[in-house]
């Protein structure tokens, strides 16, 4: 994706040199630092199109620097942990993070993921920019409101601020109230993978979308995958 800049916090010198002129080969602009203060320092600098933080990175941690950049930006992050059992892979995520990959990683598998994670992020963008007040679609759940033409939500008539990744997710639960729908298609749908993936990511995004509609609106069906209460 050409004139797209990504935000690469990693220490290890020779893991964040070889990514960024492996991103910059396939037409990223790429600012790559070693620390979470200067990282923070540079998102807030250039405004990045997405971020990919090392969890362990010295100064303030990558975790810490997700719901920092979190707490101002809607930004698209990708979380990179070194080890797939970590703990910090699912701190990452309920921290904000949209992604993540472990190391060591493919390089065609992260600039999958890193245009993955955008797709989502444009297509939401572009819905609201693109929105027809006169033939918006609302649909209602208890009091829960899904406007699917201006990709909002809102609770009790109060806005829920929702990232792409977590609006993309309720729209699935939407578009098919009182159907389960598994992890696995899921992932294929929300986070376009059509490889096998991890299904912690969708767990901790529908325990971050349950915390801002509602706990019981998404119902755990054991076994199967979730379902939206209509």
């Amino acid at each position: 994706m050409a004139d797209t800049h990504v935000l690469f916090v990693e220490d290890d010198d020779v893991i964040r040199e070889a990514t960024q002129l492996t991103l910059e080969r396939d037409g990223f602009t790429v600012t790559a630092v070693a620390d979470g203060l200067e990282g923070l320092t540079a998102f807030r600098s250039h405004r990045p199109d997405i971020a990919l933080l090392d969890v362990m990175v010295p100064g303030l941690d990558g975790v810490s620097l997700c719901r920092r950049i979190r707490d101002e930006s809607l930004v698209p992050v990708i979380m990179v942990s070194a080890r797939a059992d970590s703990i910090d892979v699912v701190l990452g995520l309920e921290a904000g993070a949209d992604d993540y990959v472990t190391k060591p990683f493919d390089s065609a598998v992260l600039v999958a993921r890193i245009r993955a994670v955008l797709r989502r992020f444009v297509q939401a963008r572009n819905a609201t920019d693109h929105r027809d007040d006169r033939d918006a679609g609302t649909l209602r759940f208890g009091d829960l409101e899904v406007d699917t033409d201006g990709m909002e939500v809102r609770r009790a008539g109060e806005p829920v601020p929702l990232t792409p990744t977590e609006m993309r997710l309720l729209l699935e639960f939407s578009a098919a109230p009182g159907t389960v729908l598994s992890r696995d298609r899921l992932l294929e749908r929300v986070w376009d993978y059509d490889w096998g993936g991890d299904t912690r990511v969708v767990d901790v995004h529908v325990q971050r979308l349950r915390g801002k509609i509602g706990q019981q609106r998404i119902e755990t069906v054991r076994g199967f995958g979730y379902k939206l209460k209509g």
